[in-house]
């Protein structure tokens, strides 16, 4: 029986002289769940780059994994690391002094984010190194007259500095005095100048080694955190909690995702967003779909009656049609793959669209295709293809053959 069925639902698709309008919409709806399926495939691979790009720019001058203590700076960073290093997937570690100030040159002055670190373990936690355009952290340990700073691109920019000049530092929060809280300051060199493509790190940021970062910061000892770099980066909440089960409730341990989660909770809902947006496209097609049902049921009105007559059944005449829609529907989705994993491929490959660096974090449109992303697709495209045509299919069943053949 389901041979007869599949038999004429494709007799059906194929249309003759004079039912020419009906094959057109049912080409313009296959090619219709294909536009569908072929944008959301492409719309979401540039958008999955586009995040995991930005991913990769924030991690690079970021730790995976950054360990605080709740009461204050930690005294023996030494002791901690061995600590956190007996933890499964840790890769490298690094101390980490943090704190504000004021940086002033002959032209300009700003406020700037200061981040202390050692050069040598740091380089295998974050990624700056490789961003550096000019100068490098090993200015940071060299011993000259001045200590050395390297500061990001557009802060250098705005304070009118290249690699030698020199910059003044004032920390708010000094000894007190008779007179009130006196600043620290220090004055200091330009040992390198990096670019990350982001505007808020390059232009607010700047690296010092750590003896000058503590004195900076009031400390005489220890550090404020350790930065954690981990060997796979999507595990890194796992490594996380067992760093944070080694070192018990005092200390305060959070993943690269939890220290961004407003960002990519953000990224993530719009991404359901464009996915929910792009869907009504296929819902276009799907109405389309049920269009030209409902016109090959307007006619061969005459031909279910006659089929109805030698014995066909309401389920069979329903299976007819059903048919005749899933095939639009595999079709539309087969050829949306094809389009969508081969346009991905061809941008992915060639990189000819390119993007402007002062704007974006990458200078060519990132592809990243998921395979789950593109099996929800065509999951999704199958499903709306499939519920358009119920009622057709449910409305050629309701059709009586006497009623039909007696005007005939």
């Amino acid at each position: 029986m389901a041979s007869f069925e599949w038999f004429v639902s494709l007799r059906y698709l194929r249309a003759k002289r004079k039912q020419k309008f009906i094959s057109l919409i049912t080409i313009i709806s296959i090619l219709g769940v294909a536009v569908g399926v072929m944008a959301l495939i492409v719309v979401l691979a540039v958008y999955t780059g586009f995040t995991e790009g930005l991913r990769d720019q924030i991690i690079g001058i970021n730790s995976h994994v950054l360990v605080q203590n709740f009461g204050g700076p930690i005294d023996d960073p030494e002791k901690l690391m061995q600590k956190v290093g007996t933890a499964e997937g840790v890769a490298a570690q690094t101390p980490l002094v943090y704190g504000q100030a004021l940086i002033s040159s002959s032209s300009d002055s700003s406020g700037i984010v200061l981040r202390g670190i050692d050069p040598v373990t740091a380089r295998k936690v974050i990624d700056i190194e490789k961003k550096m355009k000019s100068g490098s952290l090993k200015s940071l340990t060299t011993g000259e007259e001045l200590p050395a700073i390297v500061l990001g691109q557009d802060l250098a920019r705005q304070l009118q500095v290249r690699l030698g000049d020199r910059v003044r530092l004032m920390a708010p929060d000094g000894p007190l005095s008779p007179m009130g809280v006196l600043p620290r300051i220090r004055v200091c060199q330009v040992g390198g100048i990096f670019a990350t493509g982001m505007y808020e790190y390059d232009s607010t940021m700047g690296y010092l080694n750590l003896p000058l970062a503590r004195s900076l910061a009031g400390l005489d000892q220890g550090v404020h955190a350790i930065e954690v770099k981990v060997d796979d980066v999507e595990k890194a909440g796992e490594v996380a909690q067992a760093i944070a089960g080694r070192l018990g409730p005092g200390y305060a341990v959070r993943d690269w995702m939890q220290l961004n989660q407003n960002l990519f909770a953000a990224l993530k809902l719009e991404k359901t967003g464009i996915f929910i947006a792009l869907d009504l496209i296929i819902l276009v097609a799907a109405l389309n779909i049920i269009s030209a049902l409902i016109m090959v049921v307007m006619e061969k009105t005459r031909d279910i009656a006659i089929l109805k007559s030698m014995g066909a059944t309401t389920k069979s005449i329903m299976h007819i049609f059903f048919y005749q829609g899933l095939v639009i529907g595999v079709l539309g989705t087969i050829l949306g793959l094809g389009g969508g994993l081969g346009l991905c491929a061809i941008l992915k490959r060639y990189k000819f669209i390119e993007l402007p660096s002062n704007v974006y974090p990458m200078s060519t449109l990132p592809i990243k295709v998921v395979p789950t992303d593109v099996c929800i697709i065509a999951l999704s495209a199958l499903i709306i293809t499939l519920l358009a045509t119920l009622y057709p299919s449910w409305k050629a069943a309701q059709v009586r053959p006497a009623e039909a053949l007696s005007y005939e």
